[in-house]
């Protein structure tokens, strides 16, 4: 067994990304804040990170979380229908247990491998009640093995009705958020996962966004978690069983979970998208995605496959060349649920 000196400094250089030395995310022009946690300004002490507190309320709520969502399979369709490839006809699907999602995402081909992608995503509070919740997320997944990241609305999760930053690990037999369970090393020492943000975007109003990155670091072969271009800190590789050093699907948008019986809540700003217009849009904007070797892959004009599971209730779409620089290749989706 390792002495506890030799541990730290294995640790020591895990936490020196190799990636925050290479190009990273445009920073947003909106950016939204994170509640602090009554740290000084400097945040924690050298040696230690914010660890958000957890009560007994808080692990009797977790059992009532619902089984993870499992995945979309986007499949190539035959020749004779490829026109329309952006039909929900032209996908196979595994049951979603009561999900709705409205994504747009990266074709789902075994021999894909992508290093890593990113997000600038609208942070809105989509209202959330009871067992309900609505999120947004940026979404890796290789086989079995996912991770992802956001903003969501769960009360079950979180005991309120504010939207916080999340991640999610999911390894086909663990799946947790945040900190809940031993599969993400935080190295922040101000920022923590489930802290609530200070401000959300209104309809028409004032909007805020935030920059959400997962990257492979080329070097170690770890996942890192960049908010705003800023390491958060990192899934170490050897908490999967196949994820060493790229994922074979990316999707970005909307996600709301019900249970049975109960009516559906709204998603991103809770209205359809609306060509030509963000005052209204919940957006992912300046999509990225990188390839197994830490390149950018361009995606500028380039069409990626739309789902919903519900389009009369949410809608994604994919515009490959939306207007200004600011935005690049957006995703618009969201809209009204049923309530």
């Amino acid at each position: 067994m390792k002495n506890e000196q030799t541990l730290k400094i294995l640790l020591d250089e895990q936490m020196k990304p190799s990636l925050l030395t290479r190009e990273s995310i445009p920073t947003p022009s909106r950016s939204a804040t994170l509640q602090q946690m009554g740290l000084s300004v400097e945040g924690c002490p050298a040696g230690t990170v914010p660890i958000r507190k957890y009560t007994k309320e808080d692990v009797i709520r977790q059992k009532l979380l619902p089984p993870p969502e499992g995945t979309v399979h986007v499949v190539d369709p035959p020749l004779a229908n490829r026109d329309n490839f952006n039909d929900s006809k032209s996908r196979r699907i595994k049951p979603l247990k009561g999900y709705k999602l409205a994504i747009v995402s990266t074709e789902d081909n075994p021999n894909n491998k992508f290093g890593g992608a990113s997000m600038i995503a609208a942070i809105y509070n989509p209202r959330s009640t009871g067992q309900q919740h609505s999120a947004c997320r940026l979404k890796l997944i290789k086989g079995k093995n996912i991770i992802q990241t956001g903003w969501r609305v769960d009360p079950t999760l979180y005991g309120d009705n504010r939207t916080r930053l999340f991640i999610h690990f999911d390894d086909g037999t663990n799946s947790c958020f945040d900190l809940l369970c031993p599969s993400f090393i935080i190295v922040n020492q101000q920022i923590t996962l489930g802290q609530p943000f200070n401000q959300t975007s209104s309809i028409n109003g004032k909007l805020y966004d935030m920059a959400f990155q997962i990257k492979w670091d080329q070097e170690k072969g770890n996942w890192w978690l960049l908010i705003d271009n800023v390491a958060i800190g990192f899934w170490p590789k050897e908490v999967f069983d196949d994820f060493e050093n790229f994922a074979t699907t990316v999707e970005w948008g909307g996600v709301v979970y019900s249970p049975a019986g109960v009516l559906e809540p709204p998603m991103g700003s809770g209205l359809y998208p609306l060509m030509r217009s963000t005052a209204a849009n919940a957006y992912c904007r300046v999509i990225t995605l990188l390839n197994d070797k830490g390149q950018n892959i361009d995606l500028l004009g380039a069409k990626l496959p739309t789902f919903s599971t519900t389009p009369m209730l949410y809608v994604a779409v994919d515009v490959p060349n939306y207007p200004g620089v600011d935005y690049n290749h957006t995703i618009l989706y969201g809209g009204p649920g049923e309530i």
